[in-house]
């Protein structure tokens, strides 16, 4: 499992949800889909419509991967921090019962009102009309 308490984080770009879809595709569960994708330089983030999979990619060639599969519904708290003028970069924080806080850093390619919009929806419950628009690659 990741160490979040004292991991360092790359920032997390958009990338297409194509670049993890093959790796997490087996561990989706009947009618879980993928919304959103964020990668740093090998390691991934993906949103689906049921959880958050952080991906580690490990070993020389990358061929080792750990997944954290981390459940909206254990999700008791979040906090965005948007870029400001000089500090370009947006940060989500989310505290997860039974695991403490997560921390992710996007950089400003990332549409974090997006990404706090669909972690709301899928949070609190809601069934959107439509859902939710993934954040922008």
């Amino acid at each position: 499992m990741i160490d979040f308490a004292n991991a360092e984080y790359l920032k997390l770009r958009p990338v297409d949800n194509s670049a993890f879809a093959s790796s997490v595709q087996p561990l989706l569960i009947q009618g879980e889909t993928l919304v959103a994708t964020f990668q740093t330089v090998r390691d991934g983030l993906v949103f689906t419509n049921k959880r958050i999979m952080a991906i580690n990619v490990q070993g020389i060639r990358g061929k080792k991967r750990d997944f954290t599969s981390l459940p909206y519904n254990k999700i008791q708290a979040f906090s965005v921090e948007t870029a400001g003028t000089f500090d370009l970069d947006s940060e989500l924080e989310l505290w997860f019962s039974g695991l403490g806080k997560v921390r992710f850093e996007f950089t400003t390619r990332a549409d974090v009102s997006a990404i706090c919009r669909m972690i709301s929806t899928f949070v609190l419950g809601e069934t959107p009309a439509t859902p939710p628009p993934p954040p922008r690659p």
